[in-house]
């Protein structure tokens, strides 16, 4: 067999392995398969070429650009998965594990590049939060901008996701701008490589956008500053030991962290043996234990069940484990494949022992493992372990131990406070799980034990169709979790991009704001506009260009007749002594909603043009009554654009509506779709 001789990509280059490389083994077979180094590997020239060429490359685009490159690179990788697969097996995963792993990276960076273009600015700054009023008079303003760091994101992998575990931090990293350093695992890292080679290939992003180290990171950690950032996932230990680098603490390097993590699950008190919740629970336990053979870092290691069914659950989740086929990750009838490498087995069946010393075995043993498959018998298998803990409040190893393989422990509780107290004895966790169909419960054990959780997955009967699992981290939601979890978060869609950018309060007048950031702030000088803006292309618009309608009065016939014709004939309308005891009101005053179909009549232009379509209305408030007799005027202007497709682009725009006295009386944001080019 020809051993793979893996590649580090640094400085543009494809670099071999050192003199003396580490050898890389067989999940399955316990063969050698691969070899890795990187003593050849210049750190500093690594960094350097980050900061000089691939920082400044990605900094040009705007987060659009950046999102439609990551949508490009999911794309050219999704059409490239099956010979990961097939590597992706030596690693002891199942096709079901692979598609975990490989499917959910891609689709985490199809996520990122969505959210990218739907909830970030085509622009090269972004705006967060809100804009603060800072004077009366509103010529000084302040608005929090982030802007991405200048310099280089380090992301060193676990073992146990060689894809999805580098393409969650990879994807928020380019998108805001920071080109990144890749440290995968050792031991399944051939397949991290073979998934990096697939994206320099593809050319999508510019050189210097994404390096590779395969095999240690020497001093690379003592030459980085404040710009950089190290994301880390893996063990309590070793996360401890890097982050204590003197030059991490002398120089302020972010470092995040996801790591040990004794999640839990809780059975509520209403699931009940029969009811859909029972079942439902079994379910999600044996999967937790037996997917990526329990080397997820969200596996549930502790089950925590009413003392009453603690007798009904080890029996039902038994019998379940008892069904799981395990052997070689390849064959179609194989449920559950190896753990990643025979130090992991090692170090697994150590952690169980440790367990064992304070718990009851319910279930499994290492003597009685029948494999599914030929020369299996140096992989690095362990068979699903039950344990019971019948004293969980004087245990301890059980709260403070993990074996990251398809181990967990049973435990009863008295009562909720029992369960809350239990929960927490993890000393923070990644996520728990309760299964339950009574809010009350969950409103309880939310307001308890979540201080100590990252994350609260509550399924039942009415969800569990739809729900992605117990173990799922989504793009969408922050994955992360206090105390012994790390105390950081990644993914939680733009929070995760924010970890490579700065945040800064920026101050100043209104036309400067707008400059910084690209949307108009109210109080910047208008633009007055050559033409109506509606019979204007999203090329041919500018931010800040205004139009001042003319005047329409409002009268009491208007205000009657949109009672009647709508129906809303509510009595600050209809009821002239009802609506002046309202201390709201002077009296009958017209409806908003009325305003707003007036607001529309003054600045439309009814014609065919290049605006396409209406498509939303952000932030509505109304600051002052409008009685009959009023006159109102609308002031439009352009706030923001976003290229949405190659033929049109939202613009959005700022509506301020007056009155005769040029008192305030509304204010909005408008979404229209605009074309490009006149059709």
């Amino acid at each position: 067999m020809t051993l793979m001789q893996l590649e580090s990509y640094a400085v543009g280059k494809w670099v071999g392995p050192s003199v003396k490389p580490r050898k890389i083994y067989s999940a399955v077979t316990g063969d050698e398969i691969a070899e890795a180094g990187s003593d050849e590997l210049d750190f500093q020239a690594m960094i350097d070429h980050a900061k000089k060429v691939g920082g400044p490359a990605l900094r040009k685009m705007t987060f659009h650009d950046r999102a439609r490159r990551l949508k490009a690179l999911a794309t050219y990788l999704d059409d490239r998965r099956d010979p990961l697969y097939e590597l992706s097996y030596k690693t002891g995963a199942t096709l079901a594990d692979s598609k975990i792993d490989i499917d959910g990276g891609i689709g985490t960076m199809f996520v990122f590049a969505s959210k990218g273009r739907r909830e970030m600015p085509d622009a090269h700054i972004y705006p967060d939060g809100d804009l603060e009023i800072l004077s009366r008079g509103g010529s000084f303003l302040g608005q929090h901008y982030c802007t991405p760091l200048l310099g280089v994101a380090v992301h060193i992998n676990a073992f146990n996701f060689p894809v999805w575990g580098m393409l969650e931090k990879l994807a928020p990293t380019l998108l805001a701008g920071v080109p990144a350093i890749v440290k995968p695992a050792t031991s399944t890292s051939y397949l991290t490589e073979a998934c990096v080679k697939m994206m320099i290939e593809s050319g999508i992003f510019p050189e210097g956008s994404i390096q590779l180290i395969m095999g240690g990171t020497g001093d690379l950690l003592d030459r980085l500053d404040c710009q950089d950032v190290v994301s880390f996932t893996g063990s309590a230990y070793t996360a401890t030991k890097l982050k204590s680098n003197p030059n991490i603490l002398n120089n302020g390097v972010r470092f995040v962290t996801e790591q040990d993590s004794l999640n839990a699950s809780v059975l509520g008190p209403d699931a009940v043996p029969e009811t859909p919740e029972f079942d439902l629970f079994i379910k999600e336990a044996s999967r937790e234990m037996t997917t990526k053979a329990g080397q997820k870092c969200t596996a549930i290691r502790r089950m925590i069940v009413p003392e009453a069914q603690v007798q009904s659950v080890i029996e039902a989740l038994s019998a379940r484990l008892a069904k799981t086929v395990i052997g070689d990750p390849s064959a179609d009838s194989t449920r559950m494949g190896a753990l990643a490498s025979l130090d992991q087995k090692k170090d697994v069946l150590e952690k169980a022992a440790e367990i064992g010393s304070e718990c009851e075995l319910a279930f499994g043993s290492q003597n009685d493992l029948q494999l599914n498959g030929k020369s299996l018998d140096n992989g690095a298998f362990v068979a699903p372990m039950l344990f019971h803990c019948k004293d969980p409040d004087n245990a301890s190893i059980v709260h403070s131990t993990e074996a990251f393989g398809p181990v967990a422990t049973v435990m009863g509780y008295r009562d909720l406070d029992h369960a809350i107290e239990l929960m927490n004895k993890g000393g923070g966790s990644l996520v728990a799980s309760v299964i339950t169909r009574d809010a009350s419960v969950a409103q309880q054990l939310t307001m308890g034990a979540g201080a100590f959780h990252g994350r609260l997955y509550f399924n039942n009967r009415d969800s569990m169709k739809e729900s992605t699992g117990h173990g799922s981290p989504l793009p969408h939601m922050v994955h992360g979790g206090p105390g012994r979890a790390g105390g950081g978060e990644e993914l939680g869609g733009i929070r995760g991009v924010k970890h490579y950018m700065q945040r800064t309060a920026v101050q100043g007048s209104p036309d400067i704001l707008t400059g910084i950031g690209g949307t108009y702030v109210k109080g910047a000088s208008f633009i007055d506009a050559p033409a109506h803006p509606f019979t204007r292309t999203f090329n041919e618009l500018q931010i800040g260009e205004t139009v001042h309608t003319a005047s329409r009065k409002i009268t009491m016939e208007d205000i009657e007749h949109f009672a009647h014709f709508t129906g809303d004939t509510f009595y600050a309308h209809m009821d002239e002594e009802a609506a002046a005891a309202n201390p709201f009101f002077p009296g009958r005053v017209a409806h908003g909603y009325l305003l707003l179909s007036f607001a529309a009549g003054l600045f439309v232009e009814p014609n065919p043009g290049p605006v396409l379509a209406n498509t939303g209305l952000n932030a509505l408030s109304f600051q002052k009554p409008v009685s009959a007799g009023d006159e109102v005027r609308v002031v439009i202007t352009v706030k923001r654009k976003t290229k949405r497709t190659d033929e049109y682009g939202e613009v959005r725009w700022h509506i301020n509506m007056f009155n005769q006295d040029d008192e305030q009386v509304a204010e909005y944001e408008l979404l229209t779709m605009v074309a490009f080019e006149r059709t």
